[in-house]
């Protein structure tokens, strides 16, 4: 049997080391952190912004259409008019809530970036009447 060799302790490990690992730790933390920081005022495209809810309302948009060219096939055509009269009104339905999700969900992100705004703003003024 084979003894892996042992890891330096604590006290064995070079400074360098040690500063390394904090700043690893602490980027890796940056990166990993959902929010905006408040410092940092990159502007983002409309696009960056908005391209969820675009898709969202464009799939809803493409499954409502296909709902809807179902359901008329099930009046057009004689043969399996069972299966076309379940499966229309399902993408229907389906479609529909898509689209009116992706439509809800474009005023809520406007509402967010806001109040993105107006907490930036604040922010400015806290740092600026605070910090002197």
């Amino acid at each position: 049997m084979e003894i892996p060799p042992k890891s330096p302790d604590e006290s064995e490990k070079s400074p360098q080391s040690k500063e390394l690992l904090a700043s690893i730790t602490a980027s890796t933390l940056c990166i990993s952190s959902r929010s905006e920081s408040v410092w940092t005022s990159t502007s983002r495209s409309k696009w960056d912004i908005y391209h969820k809810p675009v898709i969202v309302i464009s799939v809803g948009a493409a499954v409502f259409l296909f709902g809807i060219v179902i359901t008329s096939l099930s009046c057009i055509l004689t043969t399996n008019t069972k299966v076309y009269k379940m499966c229309g009104p399902a993408f229907l339905s389906l479609g529909l809530m898509l689209l009116v999700c992706g439509l809800v969900w474009i005023p809520i992100i406007r509402k967010k970036q806001k109040q993105r705004q107006k907490s930036q703003f604040l922010q400015s003024l806290k740092s600026f009447f605070f910090n002197r």
